[in-house]
């Protein structure tokens, strides 16, 4: 599995789109790859049929969304008729399926759980969710079991904290969201305050006397 930083590994797959390479696919977007434990699951349903109908969310942010499993395109493709059964106002798919029928991907990604099996005794791909920048580079990774459904509104946020401080001095404080205040991160110094945060520095006092909790309000983009 990449380590958050690295290089995100490029690939070639073959998807319910066509075939891609992974790296010319993304482009200059941000990226979502997550794999699913199987087609034809009741709590996998649930997961892209959600992201399916909050597509323009992920848009609207510059993010292109991928999934994964170890299935087959053709397996796929007839489980995306049972996804828009079960969210109706799903017209065409927004998004593709990678097949991984080999488990290549999963392995070289570290997807596999290895409590959760299929019938032929074959671990099945736990709930992974990898955020991928522009510049390739891992920015988040998340593993979920796979008895346990995604909070996607909890990747919304995330990407609103990674965009904002991909080229900002900042960190986002703990339950932040867009439009909160947000921290200056330690390595700024007091003298550049001002010149990189314009709209002004709140430094809060504590017990220490350590002035490291600054606030500053949310930027503009």
């Amino acid at each position: 599995m990449p380590n958050l930083g690295d290089i995100f590994p490029d690939f070639e797959a073959e998807t319910t789109t066509g075939p891609i390479k992974f790296h010319q696919w993304l482009g200059d977007s941000w990226g979502i790859l997550f794999s699913h434990p199987a087609d034809y699951t009741p709590v996998c349903t649930t997961e892209l049929g959600h992201m399916a109908t909050n597509m323009e969310k992920f848009e609207s942010r510059n993010v292109k969304v991928i999934a994964l499993s170890c299935n087959s395109l053709e397996s796929h493709e007839g489980w995306i008729n049972d996804i828009r059964g079960y969210c109706k106002e799903i017209k065409d798919f927004p998004f593709p399926i990678i097949a991984d029928e080999k488990r290549n991907l999963a392995v070289k990604l570290g997807m596999l759980d290895p409590v959760e099996k299929d019938a032929a005794g074959m671990p099945l791909t736990c709930r992974a969710l990898f955020i991928i920048g522009p510049d390739k580079k891992l920015k988040l990774s998340i593993l979920y079991p796979a008895t346990t459904g995604r909070n996607f509104h909890e990747v919304v946020r995330v990407i609103d904290s990674l965009q904002l401080t991909y080229n900002k001095q900042l960190a986002t404080p703990a339950n932040w969201k867009q439009g909160d205040p947000c921290m200056v991160i330690p390595s700024v110094k007091e003298e550049d305050e001002a010149r990189l945060f314009p709209k002004g520095v709140t430094r809060l006092n504590l017990p220490s006397g350590k002035g490291y909790l600054r606030l500053t309000p949310q930027p503009d983009l």
